[in-house]
Parts: structure tokens; C-alpha cells; sequence
């Protein structure tokens, strides 16, 4: 196992950290939190044109079908600049579903438009009443004829106004769960916002009596279910490498505060308080670049990967409100004002340590595969 990156990644690598320090620095985050317009187009645009919307997308859909891997170094450069876009959930969750669904006739109509940055798709999976996790299911599909009715309401779909599809994880009577992608402007779809922690836009969306073709069905069964579980590992990497991006930038940023900044007329860097803070945040973040490194490697390579994707997410989870936290203690009473940039890392690493999965749930999987 070699979890260094390759010549490519590295170039990518330097290419995103470049891109994203000149046109999506803090400043768009603020403008973005406080805009009408759900996320920044102009720079979305930006961003296809470099490639990165196929970035796991197979060449014959117009992507550049690379792996696990290098969609981590994305997240990692993303979660760095606290980016306000919906790449996430367009490229790692929906891209990904559609990538291993067996329909082709609806891979070839929307794939090409996720790669070229004309489709934002968001994932509709929470159910009041529910937390994460694909049991008790209430959203129902029922077959008419040639088409669907979706019948549900889904909480916490992020950047749903900006969407142009909801990938809807349903029921179907006799079949199972089954994945759909439907049109956002379907007849029977109503949106109510969300204000949330992180500023990604949420939304309440209601389906009723949605009709959806039976073409739009990216799977049923025992299919949607093994292919929910295998995006679920995706995201949960990619959730991973978002974090250890803000985290490494805030261990980078409060080491160099704690050099700078004076007190008693010495660094404060060297009181042993602020010490023992900098070492444990380089060991938190160390680990979970290790932790997460392993896991997408795995599953870039194909290999069972349940265990090191739990142990990653549930690691970064924990790791990245605690850095942030100790930041915060860092940096004192000035890191709590919205000037600067430690409350947004803060937010982000808080929601991202629940997404797809907080700690508790990951370290439920990883009990399971000792046999526990």
C-alpha cells in the first residue's frame, strides 16, 4: 500500500490549493452566506472548465475517470477554502450513483452534463423522525404505468434551490428501496429553507404525488441497496478529506498566530499550554490523513473497505470540531468574531462531521467488523 500521491495528484493538487486561495478565499464564503443566489455560478463555471466536475466520471461520458483518490485530493483542497458549493453532493454522491447504476439510457443523459458543470444534483435522503441511515424509510414510490408517484418529505437537502435534480432514496412496495433522479421542477416538489450551521443552503423538500418516469430510475432492490451502501463509503472519504483540509489549514493558521502573536513580551507559542495545543492538533491531523489516505485507497483499489472508511470518518468526525475548538482557544476572544476565519471551519468541520454518518454511527461499523 503506497498512500503517497502520484506526479498527477500532486499537479492537481497544487493546481486546486492555487485556484481556490485566488477565487475562493473567505471573503466568498461571506458573500456567498449572504447572497439571494444559492451558491457562486461564475465560479462553478470556473471549476468545470478545469475539469474537476468528471473528475470520477468515465472518459466515454466525458469525465476523466479518475479515483477515490483524486476526488480526495479535491475534497481536501475544497474543505481548505471552506468552499460554498454544491460539488459534494453533485460529484461524490449523485455522480458516484450514477456512475454504478445499471440504467445507461440515463447515464448518458445526465453524466456528461455533471462533467461539463450544466447539472447540480443534490441528495434527498433524511425523513423527519429519522437520523442517517437507510432504515424506516417513508418517502413511497408507487408504479403507475410507465412512470413513478413519489410521495415524502426530505430534511437537510443541501443547495436544493440551486439543484437541478433530487436523487430521492424511496420504498416501493414488494421491491424495496429504490433511487431516483428526479427533475427539480417537477409538478408536486415544494422547497421550505433550512438554516443550518454550515450556511449550505438546506432545504425541507416535499414530493407529492411527484410522477417520475421509469427511465429516471437509477435503481431497485438489492442493486439500490449495495449501490447506496458503496456511495455511502465514497462519501464518508470524501467527507474525510474535506475535513482533514479545514483542519490542516487551521492547525497551519493557529501555529503561526501562536509565533506571532505576543504576550509578556514572548510568543505565546512558547507557553506549554499552547504547546501541548499545537502537538495535539498535528497529531489529530497526521492521523486522520493516515486514516483517510488508507481508506480511499481501498476503495480506489476495489478492495473491502468498510472497516478503514468507518475508522476515517469516525477519527475525522471527532478530530476536526476538536482542532477547531483548539483554535478557537488559540487564537482567543478575536477568532470568535465574523471577521475571521476560524468560525467558518468551525461550522463546516461540525457539519461535516455528521454527514453520512457522525462518529457514533461509524464506530458502530467498525465494532461490527471485529465480529463485536
Amino acid at each position: 500500500m503506497n498512500l503517497d500521491l502520484t506526479t498527477e495528484q500532486k499537479i492537481m493538487q497544487a493546481s486546486a490549493k492555487d485556484f481556490l486561495s485566488k477565487h475562493c478565499h473567505s471573503d466568498v464564503s461571506r458573500a456567498a452566506r449572504d447572497a439571494d443566489e444559492v451558491y457562486p455560478l461564475a465560479l462553478w463555471k470556473q471549476m468545470a472548465q478545469m475539469g474537476w466536475m468528471g473528475i470520477t466520471i468515465e472518459e466515454q461520458y466525458d469525465g476523466t475517470e479518475g479515483n477515490v483518490q483524486d476526488l480526495s485530493v479535491l475534497m481536501e483542497a475544497m474543505g481548505a477554502a471552506s468552499a460554498p458549493l454544491p460539488y459534494f453532493t453533485t460529484v461524490a454522491v449523485c455522480g458516484t450513483a450514477l456512475q454504478q447504476s445499471s440504467n445507461s439510457v440515463l447515464k448518458e443523459a445526465l453524466l456528461p452534463a455533471i462533467a461539463a458543470g450544466d447539472l447540480v444534483a443534490s441528495y434527498a435522503l433524511i425523513e423527519p423522525g429519522n437520523s442517517y441511515g437507510l432504515s424506516n424509510i417513508q418517502c413511497a414510490a408507487t408504479a403507475q404505468g410507465d412512470c413513478y408517484v413519489i410521495n415524502g418529505t426530505k430534511l437537510f437537502v443541501e443547495y436544493a434551490r440551486g439543484a437541478d435534480y433530487f436523487l430521492v432514496v424511496t420504498v416501493v412496495e414488494g421491491s424495496g428501496l429504490a433511487l431516483f433522479m428526479v427533475d427539480a421542477s417537477s409538478e408536486g416538489i415544494s422547497l421550505r429553507s433550512m438554516p443550518t450551521l454550515d450556511y449550505s443552503k438546506q432545504c425541507e423538500v416535499k414530493l407529492q404525488n411527484v410522477q417520475v418516469a421509469s427511465k429516471n430510475l437509477v435503481a431497485i432492490g438489492d442493486e439500490a441497496m449495495a449501490l447506496l451502501l458503496s456511495v455511502e463509503q465514497v462519501a464518508a472519504v470524501a467527507k474525510s478529506a474535506e475535513i482533514l483540509g479545514a483542519i490542516q489549514l487551521v492547525t497551519d493558521i493557529s501555529v503561526t498566530y501562536a509565533k506571532d502573536r505576543t504576550q509578556f513580551d514572548q510568543p505565546i507559542g512558547g507557553f506549554q499550554s499552547i504547546q501541548h495545543h499545537c502537538a495535539n492538533m498535528a497529531v489529530e491531523v497526521d492521523s486522520s490523513r493516515y486514516l483517510t489516505g488508507m481508506a480511499a485507497w481501498k476503495v480506489a483499489q476495489g478492495l473491502p473497505a468498510q472497516k478503514e472508511v468507518s475508522m476515517a470518518k469516525a477519527f475525522a468526525s471527532k478530530a476536526g470540531v476538536r482542532i477547531c475548538k483548539l483554535g478557537h482557544q488559540i487564537h482567543g476572544a478575536i477568532s470568535f468574531c465574523d471577521e475571521h476565519d476560524m468560525h467558518l471551519f468551525l461550522r463546516k468541520s461540525q457539519s461535516a462531521s455528521m454527514a453520512f454518518g457522525d462518529a457514533d454511527y461509524h464506530n458502530e461499523k467498525v465494532a461490527q467488523s471485529l465480529g463485536l
